[in-house]
């Protein structure tokens, strides 16, 4: 029988169902992205004047900006969704409310290989890229303007890459996105009840079980949520409590790095290379919620379709139960 289960952060609910065909072997890969040629790639060294000049790189080596030599290249993005420039502007336009698009919209490139994949890096480039996340959040912290910024990556043409080198995107907004604001509340209604992260709860309760997790260091924990929107879903937490990324130390980064890479390599190994999309939730800017709010990654491999039942509901059906989905994961051989 199907089972109903309800996320206790957001409130969400979900429809396992695994009589609709969830095995790995059950989902068939959509076709890759046809490979760009890294002749034309603009993310590829050499090439540097095809993007918008960089914002920041590391370089082993001195050099000029906008050259190769290169380990990880941060760029604006060449069609950004905001810009940086001008004023907010609210204003209501009778009961509606808009603004300016003002914000940001980078691009950072994690690798000069045309043809590596983020799972494959070694840990300290993948360290490297973390690096790179927290000294852009760092600085775009300094414009009062923003007030939450997004890191994610889209790894795949059905996961919305255009680009086949390896990359991932930052945008910062105006405004705190609602689904963040969700799990802000949510987060703050168990922290006034109980007085505890309800992040820190479930960390505690899944480790104690075991059933939902797929990895673990002295730093981190990767699990499968309790409530999963999409098969083989996972969340990456520190088992510190954290509410700002961008306040890690270099201690933490060198164990995210090596469980970021574990998971991508089971989670390839076992769906054989899907697409993917990860987000990077973190507190907002300039909000005091890092009592209760707790940072974490996302990682979502593109299995299935969110279709007209989702859209009309916001429930979501799930043909592979969490606890599948980390033993599966778990017991991969890489």
């Amino acid at each position: 029988m199907p089972d109903l289960r309800r996320d206790p952060i957001v409130g969400r609910w979900v429809i396992i169902s695994t009589d609709r065909s969830g095995r790995p072997h059950d989902f068939v890969p959509l076709p890759p992205a046809k490979p760009v040629s890294s002749v034309l790639c603009p993310f590829c060294p050499g090439q540097e004047r095809l993007t918008p000049k960089e914002i920041m790189a590391y370089r082993p080596q001195p050099a000029e900006p906008n050259s190769p030599g290169w380990t990880v290249r941060v760029v604006p993005n060449k069609f950004p969704a905001l810009q940086v420039e001008g004023d907010i502007g609210r204003e209501g336009v009778g009961l509606y409310d808009r603004m300016n698009g003002v914000g940001a919209h980078e691009v950072i490139i994690e690798s000069p290989g045309h043809k590596d994949s983020l799972a494959d890096l070694p840990a300290k480039k993948i360290e490297d890229v973390l690096w790179t996340y927290r000294d852009r959040i760092i600085d775009l912290k300094k414009d009062l303007r923003l007030r939450y910024i997004l890191i994610f990556k889209n790894h795949g043409l059905s996961a919305g890459a255009t680009l086949e080198h390896s990359h991932s995107q930052l945008i910062a907004l105006p405004i705190v996105p609602t689904s963040v604001l969700e799990e802000i509340d949510g987060c703050k209604a168990h922290f006034e009840q109980k007085e505890r992260c309800i992040y820190c709860d479930i960390l505690r309760q899944d480790l104690s079980d075991g059933d939902r997790v797929v990895a673990e260091n002295q730093e981190f924990v990767c699990v499968t949520p309790y409530a999963p929107r999409f098969p083989f879903e996972m969340w990456i937490l520190p088992k510190r409590h954290a509410g700002y990324f961008e306040e890690s130390q270099k201690s933490q980064f060198e164990c995210l790095a090596p469980i970021l890479s574990e998971c991508l390599r089971r989670m390839d190994k076992v769906l054989a290379r899907p697409a993917y999309n990860f987000m990077l939730h973190s507190s907002p800017l300039h909000e005091r919620t890092g009592d209760f709010y707790h940072w974490h990654l996302e990682i979502i491999p593109k299995l299935t379709q969110v279709a007209g039942f989702e859209w009309g509901t916001g429930f979501y059906i799930n043909p592979v139960s969490p606890e599948e989905s980390a033993k599966s994961l778990r017991e991969a051989e890489i």
